[in-house]
């Protein structure tokens, strides 16, 4: 009785052809969101308009989900008070939508306020570990958040029409590099595992 002989599988790696695709996939995407993040620097009173419009929708979306869930509520109090959450909430986003310019100026002091907080409670955060040995760069960084919070507020409201959209285009930027490095080092590494197999 002869065995016939074993043939090689000589199909390409699936898992890493599905990697060279996610990573392929994933390089567009970023290279789309640098772009995207550039022109937003470009444009920045556009891109701060279109912030506040997003999230007027979103502010009118929720409040009218809040409104269903308000109906479908067990007890009369708690009908009540998720009533008047879903009344604020959609008219504020009415409200948003129908003035963006009101809604870039409400946006710019919340972010000037989060600015301020964080580049405060990482100062003081450093001055109470410092003897821990804490790391120079936490005061580095907080100091800076500090001071573009300040400088912010310092031309508020007029600075509000670009204040959002160039800060949406520096984030647009570094997230589509970090997921471009990182797509990138996915490829690599599967490139380099598909040729040592």
């Amino acid at each position: 009785m002869s065995s016939s002989p074993t043939v090689p599988d000589r199909s390409p790696d699936p898992l890493g052809r599905l990697a060279r695709r996610v990573s392929g996939f994933s390089i567009v995407l970023s290279i789309l969101l640098i772009v995207c993040g550039f022109l937003a620097i470009l444009l920045p009173i556009e891109m701060s308009i279109g912030v506040v419009i997003v999230i007027s929708w979103l502010l009118m979306i929720g409040g009218v989900i809040q409104f269903i869930n308000a109906i479908r509520g067990r007890t009369a109090g708690s009908r009540f008070w998720t009533g008047v959450i879903a009344i604020i909430h959609f008219g504020m986003g009415l409200f948003f939508r129908l003035d963006p310019g009101i809604g870039l100026a409400a946006l710019t002091l919340a972010l000037i306020a989060f600015f301020i907080a964080q580049g405060v409670i990482g100062i003081v955060a450093w001055f109470r570990t410092r003897e821990s040995g804490a790391s120079g760069w936490l005061l580095f960084e907080s100091a800076i958040t500090l001071l573009l919070g300040l400088m912010i507020w310092r031309h508020w409201p007029s600075g509000s029409l670009w204040v959002i959209g160039t800060l949406v285009g520096i984030n647009m930027i570094m997230t589509g590099t970090t997921r471009l490095m990182l797509a990138l080092a996915v490829r690599q590494a599967s490139k380099t595992i598909g040729q040592s197999a």
